[in-house]
């Protein structure tokens, strides 16, 4: 692609100035790469709210585990 030849070309219509520029900001928006979403920290409040189920499998009587001390 030269320097000279456009990124896109209208083919029908006359759009108006604000039209190109919503246009070319939702292309410029589509094509930029997406960062991956940084992980969400959990405080140790909200973390001491969760069950404790770690090593707890899906089992007959594990109900009855869940509420045992370790």
């Amino acid at each position: 692609m030269s320097a000279e030849e456009p990124l896109f070309r209208v083919v029908r219509g006359v759009p108006t100035a604000e039209e190109l520029a919503a246009l070319v900001g939702a292309i410029v928006v589509r094509t930029r790469p997406t960062a991956a979403p940084a992980p969400v920290a959990v405080s140790q409040w909200a973390r001491s709210a969760r069950p404790a189920s770690a090593g707890l499998a899906a089992r007959p009587g594990a109900w009855r585990a869940s509420g045992l001390p370790r």
